[in-house]
């Protein structure tokens, strides 16, 4: 048999050489599609979510009144003052009156029950009230004192919205998607005529200016998100202003000042990164013992200060691993630079290294962040309220946030309650992008500096 010649044994390399690039090229064709694949299907499946957010939160609902507002008053009810509101809400429920207190003031029939020999002044310890009304229990309330108390507890749109929902009897009756109101609405009209023949159909948008600015009520109607808003921005920078600095300041230890040959650093470090893995309700059953039990004199117990304390260990595994990363990239050659002009450790570390790693540490900031704005279990063992009308005012007020209200809303029974739970994911997503982009901007500001 004869040998093959080079010419031969040269295109038979080259042959396996091309047959051998094909197949690398296909391959990663194959790799490309995929990804290409996966994009797609997350795409799909955001525009999906966002549809049936957009879908709930537009549409037409019916409205029923008991009362129509005209017989209550010769002028529109928005036009009233609070105190005459008040007294509407006292002359028409001579009996519900204090029971409006009792749920919307006290905290609901069990809290009141737990604590009956407690004063409104006891009940309410941040209002302004008078000192006649201020000693009185909720059995010894005339109705001239529950005016009173009313004025001074309530803004004038929450007595409206209880006026509407207490004395005037406004009540959705039914709703309908966007979809629905569009392609249906001869049988929408039909099924209100024959069900609800005293309701009126109204176009409706959930998310409007009064869902911001109104409390929380029992009617889906007359609800809004505002104490959970202000709760949620109360929580956000309490977290970030106890974090980001322990954050930040583990990390530059552990990268700059440990030497890792201890057996205690390396035990730290070890942890840390295990601790970024834990399911947050551990977290929660954690500030529940030490915050809320351990140091109730100095937290007051179901606060925003626990609260805070509880979300700012959540994040703090993230904020640390991302700004010690952050941190070893920063290239030697700068801090042997600084060295070389005569600066301290800690004069290269301040002026050098942490302006170099903060667009690493403002990532890593985002990130933690943004896992802090959706958590609910953590919140709900530590006991934050599922129902509040009072608006938080210092970092030892009692309080709810969005997620908490979310996730009651959708548990209720009745459609329109799933429907404001769909607007309170959109504002969610804008609390959420808005915070972002406030972290981003300076994180973009950050590197301009430092390329210039």
């Amino acid at each position: 048999m004869m040998e093959p010649t080079p010419a031969q044994e040269r295109i038979k390399d080259e042959q396996a050489f091309a047959h051998g690039l094909a197949s690398r090229h296909l391959r990663g064709l194959v790799w490309e599609r995929f990804f290409q694949a996966a994009i797609a299907i997350g795409i799909i499946a955001l525009l999906a979510l966002m549809f049936n957010v957009v879908n709930r939160i537009f549409g037409v609902i019916a409205v029923q009144e008991a009362i129509h507002p005209s017989e209550l008053s010769d002028v529109p009810l928005e036009e009233l003052t609070p105190d005459q509101l008040s007294a509407l809400l006292v002359e028409h429920l001579p009996s519900g009156a204090r029971v409006l207190v009792r749920d919307s003031l006290l905290g609901g029939a069990d809290n009141y029950n737990a604590n009956r020999t407690l004063t409104m002044g006891e009940f309410l310890p941040g209002v302004a009230l008078p000192e006649a009304v201020a000693q009185l229990t909720l059995t010894d309330l005339q109705p001239e004192n529950t005016q009173t108390l009313l004025v001074a507890a309530m803004d004038k749109n929450t007595l409206l919205e209880e006026a509407y929902s207490q004395v005037v009897g406004r009540d959705v009756v039914g709703s309908w998607p966007l979809t629905e109101a569009l392609f249906n609405r001869a049988a929408i009209e039909a099924e209100v005529a024959a069900n609800y023949p005293n309701a009126t159909l109204q176009w409706n948008n959930w998310l409007d200016g009064q869902f911001l600015v109104d409390s929380m009520s029992n009617t889906p109607a007359n609800t809004g998100i505002r104490t959970a808003f202000l709760g949620t921005i109360w929580v956000l920078v309490l977290t970030l202003l106890v974090a980001f600095p322990l954050g930040v300041g583990t990390a530059i230890y552990l990268e700059e000042y440990a030497t890792g040959d201890n057996w205690l650093e390396r035990f730290i470090e070890t942890n840390i990164r295990n601790l970024a893995g834990v399911p947050s309700i551990i977290y929660g059953l954690l500030g529940l013992a030490i915050f809320v039990r351990a140091l109730e004199g100095i937290t007051q117990g179901r606060t925003l200060i626990s609260a805070a304390l509880t979300m700012a260990l959540l994040i703090l595994p993230v904020i640390i691993i991302n700004a010690q990363e952050a941190i070893r990239a920063v290239p030697p050659s700068i801090r042997e630079a600084s060295y070389g002009l005569g600066a301290t450790k800690w004069q290269t570390i301040w002026n050098q290294v942490l302006p170099a790693a903060m667009p690493g540490i403002l990532t890593g900031t985002i990130l933690g962040m943004s896992r802090a704005i959706g958590e609910t279990a953590p919140l709900i063992i530590i006991g934050a309220a599922t129902f509040i009308v009072k608006d938080p005012t210092s970092a030892v007020s009692k309080f709810t946030v969005i997620p908490i209200q979310i996730y009651n809303w959708a548990k209720q029974p009745g459609g329109q309650f799933q429907d404001i739970a769909a607007a309170g994911i959109v504002l969610l997503l804008i609390v959420l992008l808005l915070f972002n982009a406030t972290a981003i901007i300076l994180r973009q500001r950050f590197r301009r500096n430092l390329s210039a």
